[in-house]
């Protein structure tokens, strides 16, 4: 799979950066990719070192609009660490 298309997007909250500080930058990264694969793609995208990768899978949740319900996607999230020193300047600049 592409590097390209294991990374969907970044995810930007006030927990994920308060997560940067220690060297954690979270993704929404495709369903079927393995950390292995996560770990390759944010290596080849950003030019970093990853130490780490966790992963979870975000349950999809029962919405309600007065009358109509629906459901919220699934997706999955990565917290992925870094060796100390680098950074991802794609989140630094949102700061």
């Amino acid at each position: 799979m592409d590097a390209r298309s294991v990374i969907i997007r970044p995810i930007i909250s006030e927990k994920s950066y308060a997560g940067i500080e220690h060297n954690r930058y979270t993704f929404e990264v495709h369903k079927d990719c393995s950390k292995p694969e996560i770990a390759d793609a944010v290596r080849e995208v950003f030019k970093v070192t990853v130490t780490r990768v966790n992963t979870m899978n975000v349950p999809r949740k029962t919405r309600r609009l007065r009358t109509s319900q629906g459901v919220t996607r699934a997706w999955k999230k990565a917290v992925v660490t870094l060796k100390e020193g680098d950074k991802i300047e794609f989140f630094e600049g949102g700061r």
